[in-house]
């Protein structure tokens, strides 16, 4: 009995803070059904925001000092799922403070208890080690997010958003599970990765090895909005809430890429058979389209909103450029690793920020094109000053911490003779300079109709400044935040 109530208390503890995040969104959710008049929706946001960041001091303090499998082998819990869980509760609380301010959100406690069961089930997704936990984590954050696409009920392009953004769910989740089952049924009826990578070395299955991988980066396409399964990108984004999209593009795509590094790296190795190579070359190619399909799609868009869409799309680009360093290089490979988790850090807080910014001047100009932002600097300086930053670091322009990150993730590629793919990279980043510039240039160069002061928000204007100040400070200081990645990334390689 002891050993039984050891065993279950290190499982208990694996998952402690998802345990804790469930918890408090219930609690949240059940005090806002009884209490006479619920939360308020300000104290609603702020103990949101609050409980998902004790959670993120509970997981730095629980980090695990090995990797360990536990609930059945269902979940890996190491330090690579730790950064990740970070990035997921940060995202989530980050979102939770610039949603209170949002009028078109007037959803109660249920829109931020699906944020918070977003970022349990992101959690869950890039801690899962065999194909059903996966598979269904995985569905368990898609919905959550359908939900908070379309939850302004009265608003058409909510609606229109939600539904669009299921529909193209529901079809690469479907060809995704096609392709789970044939791991399935090829590994003998066994769900881990590892049973997978075990029975990689049949040489008669790996045509039916290459299918399955290949249905399998459908889905995992889908999440990361990599081309060209990223036409669901700019519909969604423009017609979910400002707040949503942001969380949608930062949080959901580094649940994507967790995902995809987890279950090839784990599942179908690079070099331990010909049926690995079926998405080892595949990187390539993928990081080259979207990098470019995004860029110059970008540049034509006269809708800010939308324009970040795709300049999402551009930047999944960048993080297959690490990940492409990765499969290929076999030396170098945890600081490849490193250099997608860091850029994938930075740009959750750089979008996050964005849209924030840009949910304000919906709301208070009335749109979200490029002339909506015209004379924002004399407007509402320091949110100027905010977007502004969130520009330049998205362009990878110093001091912010986009330049570092980029420099990182070419520096990795460069390493394994990843030239050209380099090359192509600088050139997108060169093209991003139009539009992300673009937006700098209405603020401060351009004239509004009216100069009256904008009304921003203390919460939010808060926390776009605090935000836009770390984008600076973390270039100088970015070498702990470094350090913990490369140690992440050495964690998943021994895992």
């Amino acid at each position: 009995m002891g050993g039984f109530t050891e065993v279950n208390l290190a499982e208990f503890l694996g998952i402690l803070p998802e345990i804790l995040v469930l918890l408090w969104a219930t609690l949240l959710l059940a005090l806002d059904l009884f209490l006479p008049g619920g939360i308020p929706r300000r104290s609603m946001s702020l103990l949101s925001a609050g409980g998902l960041l004790i959670v993120a001091l509970v997981t730095v303090l629980m980090r695990p000092a090995e990797p360990q499998v536990i609930l059945g082998g269902m979940v890996r819990n190491d330090l690579f799922l730790t950064v990740f869980r970070l990035i997921f509760l940060l995202a989530a609380a980050l979102t939770c403070l610039v949603s209170v301010d949002f009028r078109p959100l007037r959803a109660g406690s249920e829109y931020y208890v699906l944020v918070m069961f977003a970022a349990v089930a992101m959690s869950l997704m890039v801690g899962a080690d065999n194909i059903l936990m996966l598979y269904l984590a995985t569905e368990s954050a898609s919905f959550t997010l359908y939900l908070l696409a379309g939850v302004q009920r009265g608003d058409r392009l909510s609606a229109e958003a939600g539904l669009k953004y299921f529909v193209f769910g529901a079809v690469t989740s479907t060809t995704m599970l096609f392709g789970l089952s044939l791991f399935f049924g090829l590994s003998g009826g066994q769900l881990s990765y590892k049973a997978i990578a075990s029975a990689l070395s049949q040489p008669e299955l790996r045509l039916p090895f290459t299918l399955a991988a290949l249905l399998v980066l459908v889905g995992f396409a889908f999440k990361t909005s990599a081309v060209p399964f990223q036409f669901w990108a700019p519909d969604v984004y423009q017609g979910a809430p400002s707040p949503v999209a942001g969380f949608i593009s930062t949080a959901s795509k580094a649940a994507g890429f967790g995902i995809l590094l987890r279950f090839f790296f784990n599942a179908m190795p690079p070099g331990v058979s010909e049926a690995s190579l079926s998405w080892v070359w595949l990187m390539q190619p993928i990081a080259i389209l979207t990098m470019t399909v995004g860029s110059l799609l970008a540049v034509v868009q006269s809708n800010v909103k939308r324009m970040l869409a795709y300049s999402s799309v551009a930047q999944a680009g960048y993080v297959f450029v690490g990940v492409t360093a990765m499969a290929l290089g076999a030396l170098n490979r945890a600081e490849a690793l490193a250099a997608v988790i860091f850029y994938l850090a930075t740009y959750m807080l750089t979008n996050i920020v964005a849209f924030a910014v840009l949910g304000v001047v919906e709301q208070r100009v009335g749109g979200s094109d490029f002339q909506h932002f015209n004379g924002l600097a004399r407007r509402a300086p320091y949110l100027a000053l905010g977007m502004a930053a969130s520009m330049l670091s998205l362009l990878g322009a110093p001091p912010m911490v986009g330049f570092a990150a980029k420099v990182i993730i070419f520096r990795e590629a460069i390493g394994v003779d990843l030239v050209p793919l380099v090359a192509i990279g600088i050139v997108n980043v060169l093209i991003s300079v139009a539009y992300y510039l673009n937006v700098v240039r209405a603020m401060y160069v351009e004239r509004a109709e009216t100069e009256s002061p904008l009304f921003v928000p203390s919460t939010l204007g808060s926390v776009v400044m605090i935000v836009a100040v770390g984008l600076v400070v973390l270039t100088f200081a970015s070498e702990p935040f470094w350090g913990l990645a490369l140690e992440a990334a050495r964690a998943f390689l021994r895992s």
